[in-house]
């Protein structure tokens, strides 16, 4: 009888212990989009790290069920840091736009006409009740390589609303933020 009584407590705990499994997620977007300029074409930029302003990145999944209450997924993660995620989403996206004739990694020993630098100032999931959104707030700087000075800068915005109220939804939420941020950066470089 007491090894019953021993058995059972075992196996009511293992129960108990049982963790869900953790999900991993990337970022991913369309890289066909093409850019017809000749502003740039024999030009060359590095596209620098991104920088995180407010909550630590890394790959944790970050959400908010109010102004004041933050947290992170513990059951999903990014498949590697979000700054790396952007940066090589960034690369691959302006490389296959052809508007520039070479785009590189800010660790590149190759000397570039331009660098493009970026600030996240928002990449998380907000929960609201039954509703919730994948908001991406990021701005971007065209410097000239040779002189410092900034060309041009914008701050992108989005809010887009999830399918469902989990990681899942605010992953797929931020894939298609990440698509329209690629499609107007476009433009905003060929301008």
């Amino acid at each position: 009888m007491k090894y019953i009584i021993w058995i059972a407590i075992f196996l009511f705990l293992q129960g108990c212990s049982v963790k869900s499994p953790l999900k991993v997620y990337t970022l991913h977007s369309d890289t066909s989009l093409k850019a017809y300029s000749d502003k740039f074409k024999d030009k060359t930029m590095k596209v620098a790290y991104p920088q995180g302003l407010k909550e630590k990145m890394g790959q944790n999944m970050q959400f908010s069920y109010s102004d004041i209450e933050h947290g992170s997924y513990q059951n999903s993660k990014w498949s590697n840091t979000v700054e790396q995620l952007l940066q090589g989403i960034l690369i691959q996206t302006l490389q296959q736009s052809e508007l520039f004739g070479g785009v590189f990694s800010y660790t590149s020993t190759v000397q570039a006409d331009y660098r493009l630098e970026s600030t996240i100032f928002d990449f998380s999931h907000r929960v609201r009740g039954n509703t919730s959104y994948a908001m991406v707030s990021i701005q971007f700087s065209l410097i000239d390589a040779k002189s410092g000075r900034m060309v041009k800068g914008k701050l992108f915005n989005y809010s887009i609303p999830t399918a469902t109220t989990n990681a899942k939804g605010y992953v797929d939420a931020a894939n298609i933020a990440i698509n329209i941020l690629n499609k107007d950066l476009i433009t905003w470089l060929k301008v």
